[in-house]
C-alpha cells in the first residue's frame, strides 16, 4: 500500500530545517520524516528565502497564504447577488462576466467561475435548481448530440450558401438576414423567427401552419415594409416550408440556402433561437402564451449584452450602426387574417436610441 498523504505541519517542518542545517540530503529528511523526496524538495523550493534560507514559521505562514479560500462567488455576497440577478434575466456567465467588465474598465470575474460556482452548487447540495441559471440548463458539461435534415431536392431554384456575396458572410452590411422555424411538441405549433446577421435584430411571429404558401405570404409581407438597403438576402435551411422563397425575389432579395444538414452554417438565427428555448421550451403549448409575455421575452433578448457586439446591446448595436430611432414594429396583430389563423406571438423590435441602461421601448404599428 501506498503512503497515506498527509500535509506537513509545522513541527515536521521544524524537524526539516534541523536536518537541512545539519547538512543532511534531502533524500535523508525524507527517510526521517517517513515522506516522499519529492515533497521534501518542493517544500525546500517553494518556501525557502531568498536571504535567509528555509525557516519554519516563515514556510508555514506562505502555505497558508497560498490556501485555496474557496469560490470567490461564496466569499463575496455582492458580487454573487450581481451576478445571479444578471442570470436570473437569462443572461449567460459570459454576457454576465463580460458586460461586468465592460462597466467597471476592467475584468471583475471571469466567466469560467461563473460557471464553476454553478456546477458546485448542484454537486454539493444536489439542489438541480441551480442549472436554470445556465444557458441550456444542463446540470453537467457535456455535449448531447443533435440530429439534422434535409429536403433540398424539393425546393427549385436552390441557390448554396457558397454563392452568397461575401459582405453578407463578414456582417460588415446591414440587411442580411436568416430565417428559419421555431417549432413545438403540439402538432403544427412553430414561430416563424427572422434574424437580421449585423445587429442580431429578431423579428418572430407565428404563422397559420408550416407550408410554405403561408410562410412565403408572411415573409413577403415583413420584407415588404423594410427600405431596400435592409433587405438584401435571406437565408434558409433546407426545410420545404421555405419551398415559395422565390416570392421574395420580387422584392429584389436574393435567397440562399444552407448545405444539407449543416444548420450551423446559419449560426445566428440558430443561436437566437436556442436562447429563446430558455423561456419557450418546446413543450409549451403556444395557446398559453399571451402576446404581452412574448413581447417581453423577445424584449429581452434584444437587449441582452454579446460578446460579438463587445457586450453591448442588439439594441445598442443596431441604434450605433443604423442611426434609427428607437421604434418597436408589429407585423401584425393577434386574430384571423387571410388563410387561416395568422397571430402574433412577439413584436419585432428595432432600436436605435442609445442609452446606458437596457433601451427603453416605445411601441407603434409597422406601416408602409
Amino acid at each position: 500500500m501506498g503512503r497515506r498523504y498527509a500535509q506537513l505541519s509545522l513541527e515536521d517542518r521544524c524537524e526539516i530545517a534541523r536536518l537541512q542545517a545539519n547538512g543532511s540530503s534531502v533524500r535523508q529528511i525524507a527517510a526521517a520524516l517517513d515522506r516522499p523526496a519529492s515533497t521534501v524538495s518542493r517544500e525546500l523550493k517553494r518556501n525557502s528565502g531568498r536571504d535567509a534560507g528555509y525557516k519554519p514559521g516563515y514556510a508555514q505562514e506562505q502555505t497558508r497564504a497560498r490556501r485555496w479560500k474557496g469560490l470567490r462567488l461564496e466569499r463575496e455576497a455582492a458580487l454573487r447577488q450581481g451576478v445571479l440577478e444578471r442570470l436570473a434575466l437569462g443572461w449567460s456567465p459570459e454576457q454576465v462576466a463580460g458586460r461586468l467588465a465592460l462597466e467597471a474598465g476592467g475584468r471583475v470575474i471571469s466567466y469560467e467561475s461563473i460557471y464553476r460556482f454553478i456546477y458546485t452548487q448542484i454537486a454539493r447540495h444536489k439542489d438541480y435548481r441551480w442549472r436554470r441559471y445556465l444557458p441550456r440548463a444542463k446540470s453537467r458539461r457535456g455535449c448531447r448530440g443533435r440530429q439534422g435534415g434535409s429536403s433540398a431536392s424539393y425546393i427549385e431554384a436552390r441557390l448554396s450558401l457558397s454563392e452568397r456575396p461575401p459582405d453578407a458572410a463578414d456582417r460588415k452590411t446591414a440587411g442580411h438576414w436568416g430565417a428559419d422555424l421555431m417549432l413545438f411538441s403540439k402538432y403544427g405549433q412553430a414561430i416563424l423567427t427572422v434574424h437580421e446577421r449585423q445587429s442580431r435584430l429578431l423579428i418572430a411571429m407565428r404563422p397559420a401552419n408550416k407550408m410554405a404558401e403561408p410562410i412565403a405570404r408572411h415573409l413577403t409581407a415583413l420584407f415588404a415594409k423594410l427600405p431596400p438597403r435592409l433587405r438584401r438576402s435571406v437565408t434558409f435551411d433546407n426545410g420545404t416550408e421555405f419551398a415559395r422563397h422565390q416570392r421574395l425575389h420580387r422584392l429584389a432579395i436574393e435567397t440562399f440556402f444552407c448545405d444539407p444538414y449543416s444548420p450551423w452554417q446559419k449560426g445566428g438565427i440558430e443561436n437566437a433561437i436556442g436562447r429563446m428555448r430558455r423561456f419557450i421550451p418546446r413543450k409549451t403549448d403556444l395557446a398559453t402564451l399571451t402576446t404581452a409575455k412574448f413581447n417581453a421575452l423577445l424584449a429581452a433578448y434584444n437587449n441582452t449584452p454579446r460578446k460579438c457586439l463587445d457586450w453591448r446591446t442588439p439594441a445598442e448595436a443596431f441604434s450605433k450602426a443604423l442611426h434609427f430611432e428607437c421604434e418597436s414594429t408589429v407585423p401584425a396583430s393577434w386574430g384571423r387574417s387571410r388563410g387561416g389563423d395568422s397571430r402574433i406571438v412577439g413584436r419585432s423590435y428595432i432600436f436605435t436610441r442609445r442609452q446606458r441602461g437596457p433601451t427603453e421601448v416605445s411601441i407603434r404599428r409597422l406601416t408602409t
